[in-house]
């Protein structure tokens, strides 16, 4: 962007009240382009220019799974131009934009309405610069592939009316187009990055290069809540490169020419630490205190009918512990963040989640107001929540700070995975009631895990009086039980907890989905045919299970030791079922095939929608098979993926995905391919060998 440019941005929008909806253009940012060559613009996302270009700024954060393409598809749609007239850019951290952070698959839900809105505003402002010029009544015209048309054959394109169109009202509530006319939406078109990260010109944090530029590491605190007591940099500036040896509140930072020689400085500092009150915290004692709390509920979260006290009448009552553990988020792409700090300023370039929440956080750390910091998102390597926290980008702000200079402070797997926010530790203790029929009459589910909410914000609700956060996808399963009583135990813990893809509903889900399979097999039941009968409330689920089944070939006789297990979730308004077919051999089990079925209202791009279908299960496979956390002294055991292990290629399964044509609007996407696959998984072990896993990893013993 030019100078003026950015400057009318930012500063006019910031100082107006276009902050929630960031579509108002005013007449003294019009005089302040005025220098500028003419230009269409009419909110914050999009722009018009004299030769037909369209640059369309994206708000959100790109880790794969495509908003640099669904985004500017809705945009170009309503606008009426084909995507390779577009331009995509990646929007600086800037209140215009409302809220940027890209977590709870909000991307495409959040953005469907504000940003047809966004190409609807200009559309109408070019047919009406059109119809002026030809006299003609604007509803005469119509926009097409970057021109508009009008009676008698008249078609001028987009770019000879951006002069006249920049100079018209900016309408309130423009018209949106059909549903049934976009020629964009809909269609399974290439991602519009995928050429720059083939030839690898695309920019992810770890790639970002300043001049002048120093590289840090930082030695960081082993156990949680432990403290400096005193070092020594001398041999650290031993080492050649290093360039200085810094305190910061995170540890000692060292900063070099190189990430190399930062690092090997770093191993040369001698540090002293103070390791604190939790030194001696191991994951037994997390057990314990978890067991702790299935015994003493804090609260009760929902209860419908006569609750849990259903379960007395009951012809027969079933009983079960579920148990899953903390999980590392582990990005390919290490946490990494390149900041330049000035007098009175800052800037960030940073493989972020949150741009808004980082420019708080670093300028609240440096004195700052928010509005002196300038972030920089780049591509992430993988986020999966964790690149939701500014911690990365605070610690190496101080660090460049105390250099004097700008640094890219990166983490090494060992950093990675020791200093994460993990996805909380829970146990879930289910009881379902079954009649002389087979039918579920009574379900109790009880959660005890640690809420992040609580630990962050000092409160356990995820909305204003609403439920904690532990019992998301307890509280709302997505079946209807005559009697259902939730209730949970808050169980603090020193270990950090943050948000991890999908959440609570990762660990929810896998305690309700297997405990169905429980109660069917109890009653001498099908799964699906228990499953259809709890769903009768919501046509849409029933379709979606009814899908996978079909496609799976569920009832289908398979060889010894095969088979099929399936779970379905309703998560961010999307309804999946899965059904994974697993063998086990010699105590080995092997995923072989998953079919996914999936409502999420209207698909912006189908290819993009499978794909983040097909990567959740895969993620959630990793997970379900091998992922899991342990602590001892107040620390994180496994330090790499030789202990913290991912899926392999070799490992994966086949995948494949269906979608149930929707004309609901669009729903996440992000997040609910991964709860239901742990259980769909358990349930096919227990269907080819009859043992129940009930701990993840998924074990075919219990403890």
């Amino acid at each position: 962007m030019s100078a003026i440019r950015k400057m009318g941005r930012r500063e006019f929008l910031a100082r107006t009240g276009a902050a929630a909806a960031g579509l108002v253009l005013s007449v003294p940012l019009r005089q302040a382009l005025a220098a500028a060559p003419a230009r269409l613009e009419p909110n914050a996302f999009l722009s018009v220019g004299e030769g037909g270009d369209v640059d369309v700024w994206v708000a959100r954060s790109e880790m794969g799974q495509g908003v640099r393409t669904a985004l500017p598809m809705i945009v170009a749609d309503e606008l009426g131009v084909d995507l390779g007239r577009v331009r995509v850019r990646e929007a600086l951290a800037d209140p215009c934009y409302g809220q940027m952070m890209t977590v709870g698959s909000t991307s495409v839900r959040n953005g469907w309405e504000p940003l047809r809105k966004a190409g609807a505003t200009a559309r109408e402002m070019l047919v009406a610069a059109a119809a002026a010029r030809w006299r003609v009544p604007a509803g005469a015209c119509r926009a097409e592939r970057g021109e508009v048309l009008g009676p008698g054959g008249r078609r001028t394109p987009f770019g000879e009316l951006v002069s006249r169109a920049s100079r018209l009202p900016v309408p309130a509530d423009p018209p949106l187009r059909d549903p049934a006319t976009f020629r964009l939406v809909g269609r399974p078109l290439h991602r519009l990055d995928s050429a720059e990260k083939l030839t690898g010109r695309a920019v992810f944090g770890i790639d970002v290069v300043r001049p002048g530029m120093l590289y840090g590491a930082v030695a960081r605190a082993p156990a949680w809540g432990a403290k400096v007591a005193s070092f020594d940099g001398a041999r650290a500036l031993e080492v050649p490169g290093v360039r200085g040896v810094h305190p910061v509140s995170t540890g000692v930072a060292v900063v070099a020419s190189s990430t190399w020689a930062a690092f090997r400085g770093r191993e040369a500092l001698q540090v002293s630490w103070d390791e604190g009150p939790n030194a001696g915290l191991d994951s037994a004692e997390i057990h314990r205190s978890l067991e702790t709390g299935l015994m003493s509920p804090t609260g009760t979260a929902r209860k419908d009918g006569a609750g849990a006290a259903a379960l007395e009448g009951a012809a027969r009552r079933i009983e079960a512990v579920y148990e899953l553990p903390f999980l590392a988020h582990a990005p390919l792409e290490p946490m990494n963040c390149t900041a330049e700090v000035r007098r009175g300023s800052a800037e960030i370039w940073a493989p972020t989640q949150g741009p808004q929440q980082l420019q708080e956080a670093v300028a609240r750390a440096l004195g700052l107001e928010a509005r002196e910091v300038v972030v920089h998102t780049t591509l992430l390597g993988g986020g999966f929540g964790r690149r939701a926290n500014p911690d990365f980008a605070v610690e190496a702000a101080e660090v460049a700070r105390a250099a004097g200079a700008p640094v890219k402070v990166t983490w090494d797997r060992e950093d990675d995975l020791a200093h994460d926010r993990f996805r909380p530790v829970s146990l879930h203790r289910l009881a379902g009631g079954l009649d002389a029929q087979g039918r579920v009459v009574a379900w109790a589910h009880r959660v005890a895990a640690p809420s992040i909410l609580m630990q962050a914000l000092g409160r356990p609700s995820f909305a204003p009086g609403g439920p904690p956060d532990v019992v998301s996808g307890a509280h709302d399963p997505p079946y209807a039980f005559p009697a259902l009583e939730v209730d949970y135990a808050l169980v603090e813990t020193a270990v950090p907890v943050w948000y991890w893809r999908s959440v609570y509903p990762s660990q929810t889900a896998f305690a309700n989905e297997c405990f169905v399979d429980e109660l069917a097999a109890a009653a001498g039941r099908d799964p699906l045919e228990l499953r259809l009968e709890l769903l009768a409330h919501d046509p849409r689920m029933a379709a979606v299970v009814r899908l996978a089944a079909q496609r799976s070939g569920w009832g289908a006789p398979l060889p010894a030791g095969r088979g099929r297990g399936m779970a379905c979730h309703l998560d961010v308004g999307t309804r999946v079922a899965e059904v994974a077919e697993v063998s086990v051999a010699d105590g080995v089990v092997r995923v072989l095939r998953v079919v996914a079925a999936v409502d999420c209202g209207l698909c912006v791009n189908p290819d993009i929608a499978a794909g983040q279908i097909e990567g959740g299960i895969v993620f959630g496979l990793s997970a379900a098979l091998k992922g899991e956390i342990t602590v001892e002294r107040g620390r994180v055991r496994e330090r790499s993926f030789d202990d913290y292990p991912l899926l392999r290629l070799d490992e994966a399964p086949s995948v494949e995905v269906h979608f149930v044509e929707s004309a609901a609007p669009p729903a996440g996407l992000g997040e609910p391919g991964v709860p239901p696959i742990a259980p769909a998984v358990a349930n096919a072990v227990f269907a080819a060998t009859g043992v129940r896993a009930r701990r993840l990893p998924l074990r075919l013993r219990e403890r």
